[in-house]
């Protein structure tokens, strides 16, 4: 869910407040009349269009899930890949094009758990827990955005071996956005929830300058032991289920959603072997870092279509990001949602809507041609 537990508040600013901080033409895919095409008839938003298109559609209602299937709970997880020697989970089901769905900060696959069973109908639907998060091993290694995005282009090579739609929240968001544009002929379309990522800031002056013998001596490793003792006592506090269960209702607007199970799913991997030092190491050099892969950096490279799903009330990345990136990337097209950070797994029966009735327009076959 991109919830980055018992981070302070100006870290989770500066990650995911943008003031802080492939397709050639549409062509739908052949679906037989059945379920699918069923499922859209009488969509509530009215206003999804394909690449070179772009629509603000009216905000829509939030209400809690009733009736949607959620993909059941498996303590042992469901899927795993070897991926440069380390353990990978993954879901997988239905069949057809594939989308690849992409997890926030904190969060697992199984936060997809009401989009997966419905999205499965129409296509084949993968889940991929990133490395140190949710049931894949906590590897320790240097955290950048690029580990992510190298993770990604080779599951999509290795795994899914054909151009497939990447879907993120937040932390997910900006890593599909940064494999998009590693492997563009392998995604034929990306889809943002609340994004994570930085617009670069043009005044923003290098100041950086060589460290001195003092701060490589003396202050440096003050620094980190002191890191280490309040980020320790923060891991501590932030996988226990109370304080979970805190973060997750105040970024959902309607937190009936908010239940055991997700708690679980977030509290399980936290016990994991070396899930501490990965919290350490996250907080520490991720956060620090990735100011240096920007948004419209990224924007500029992509080629592909692009759709913003945004939950207007989330009190980390508002609106304003996703109007910047519409403005920024004409090629997009916009749903407002009356949800906060999460509203994949706060309001699903809109989201799965609103993505089945953009992902008809997109034709994966086209996107080999983004090279030509």
């Amino acid at each position: 869910m991109s919830c980055s537990f018992a981070v302070s508040s100006s870290v989770r600013s500066e990650f995911l407040d943008p003031a802080s901080t492939r397709f050639i033409g549409p062509s739908r895919i052949y679906h037989p009349r059945s379920k699918c095409e069923m499922s859209r008839r009488g969509f509530a938003f009215k206003g999804i269009v394909a690449s070179g298109a772009s629509v603000i559609g009216s905000s829509l209602i939030t209400e809690p899930a009733q009736g949607v299937e959620r993909l059941p709970f498996k303590p042992e997880g469901y899927n795993f890949w070897t991926w440069q020697g380390h353990k990978i989970h993954y879901v997988v089901q239905g069949e057809g094009s594939p989308v690849v769905l992409i997890h926030g900060f904190g969060a697992s696959a199984f936060h997809w758990r009401y989009n997966i069973p419905e999205l499965a109908k129409c296509y084949k639907v993968y889940a991929i827990d990133l490395l140190g998060f949710g049931w894949s091993e906590k590897a320790l290694i240097e955290y950048d955005a690029i580990v992510w995005r190298d993770q990604v282009v080779d599951f999509l090579k290795e795994i899914v071996k054909e151009p497939a739609v990447l879907v993120g929240n937040s932390l997910g968001g900006f890593t599909a956005l940064v494999a998009a544009v590693g492997l563009p002929e392998q995604v034929a379309g990306v889809a943002l929830l609340n994004s994570a990522g930085q617009f670069g800031d043009a005044n923003k002056k290098n100041n950086q300058s060589e460290e001195s013998t003092l701060q490589k001596i003396f202050l440096k490793p003050l620094k980190e032991i002191f890191q280490r003792i309040v980020l320790g006592f923060l891991f501590w506090q932030a996988k226990q289920p109370a304080r979970i269960r805190s973060v997750l209702e105040s970024v959902y607007t309607n937190a009936s959603n908010v239940d055991d199970y997700l708690v679980e799913s977030i509290m399980r991997p936290a016990a994991d072997p070396n899930a501490g030092e990965v919290y350490y190491r996250l907080m520490t050099r991720f956060m620090s870092n990735q100011s240096k892969y920007t948004l419209d950096s990224l924007l500029s490279e992509l080629s592909c279509p692009l759709l913003l799903l945004w939950g207007d009330l989330d009190p980390w990345v508002g609106p304003a990001k996703a109007n910047r990136i519409k403005e920024f990337y004409p090629k997009s097209s916009l749903v407002n949602l009356q949800a906060g950070h999460c509203p994949h797994d706060e309001v699903p029966e809109l989201v799965n809507e609103a993505l089945m009735n953009w992902l008809s327009t997109l034709k994966p076959e086209a996107a080999s041609l983004q090279t030509l």
